[in-house]
């Protein structure tokens, strides 16, 4: 069912499950340097394949972005884990009003269609994808933003317990940038570097800090190398990929903060209770202190 080559991919799908040209385009948001698929002009895609992001309004909003970005007769394939959103995808594209071709395959749910739907019903979910301010925070965000419409506890905890920092920082996975409002809060901060791998949040991070002091970057922080004799970094580490637990994130992302910190330097971190970060923490900071633990949730500040 996969057909032909697509020169336009929407996230990372199995290669046996999809086929790419060679230089085919990438527009997933968590692919840093991609185009937005919102900025293709309407009908100027020849076919698309996109792994389907798992929450239903982030899903809608790409399947819609999609079917607005595609010429007239070119095919679109939609594809997702059975357990990640691919159950719904059938009835996301009737919601869209496409007609469609459904199999599965490799415990994926793939659906492929060539028609552009319904054009009230594409607008309405692009509409109810969009960014938007969310009342209870006070900040800009967007569907499928990590925690988009709420400060995860684990990011409440770390606030609540920060003191005030100085010296030039980092944010690594800043977000829409919740906790680096908080550092920037100390006027003895020179400069902060926000950090996040997906592109909306560091638009939705643009909208909430205009202080000058802060610099955005959309890039993976574990490969954020230029960042060196930082005199604090301050995170929220991720240890979900593609829905699937990966410790490594978090590993990873300790060993960009100790190797951006300067002698002496500081790293405030937050993770869930159960993850085993100490033993990570530990061969790469002279002193590591458990600040609290609240909720599932632990703070931790580790001296380089």
């Amino acid at each position: 069912m996969t057909g032909a080559e697509f020169d336009h991919l929407y996230g990372e799908a199995e290669p046996e499950l999809v086929a790419a040209s060679a230089g085919a385009r990438q527009y997933s948001p968590l692919f840093p340097g991609s185009p937005d698929l919102a900025k293709a002009p309407p009908g100027s895609l020849n076919g698309l394949a996109m792994l389907a992001p798992p929450g239903t309004l982030e899903r809608r909003f790409a399947i819609a972005e999609a079917l607005r970005a595609l010429a007239p007769g070119a095919k679109l394939m939609a594809l997702a884990p059975k357990d990640k959103g691919g159950s719904r995808l059938a009835g996301d594209l009737r919601a869209l009003g496409c007609v469609f071709e459904e199999t599965a395959r490799r415990h994926h749910r793939i659906c492929v269609t060539q028609g552009r739907g319904d054009s009230g019903a594409v607008a309405a979910a692009i509409e109810a994808g969009a960014a938007r301010f969310i009342v209870s925070t006070g900040l800009w965000s967007q569907p499928g933003v990590f925690s988009w419409n709420r400060i995860d506890p684990g990011s409440a905890l770390l606030t609540a317990h920060l003191p005030a920092l100085k010296g030039a920082g980092a944010d690594l996975g800043c977000g829409i940038g919740a906790l680096s409002l908080r550092v920037l809060a100390s006027p003895a901060v020179s400069r902060l570097t926000m950090i996040d791998i997906d592109r909306r949040a560091i638009e939705m991070a643009g909208r909430n800090v205009s202080d000058p002091r802060a610099v955005m970057l959309w890039a993976d922080a574990r490969a954020a190398g230029s960042l060196k004799g930082l005199d604090f970094v301050v995170m929220n580490p991720p240890f979900h990929e593609g829905g699937i637990e990966n410790q490594a994130l978090g590993r990873g992302f300790i060993g960009c903060a100790a190797g951006a910190l300067r002698s002496g330097g500081v790293c405030w971190l937050t993770a869930n209770r159960h993850l085993p970060y100490e033993a990570v923490l530990k061969p790469l900071f002279k002193r590591v202190n458990l600040i609290a633990e609240d909720g599932g949730y632990k703070i931790y500040e580790a001296r380089k």
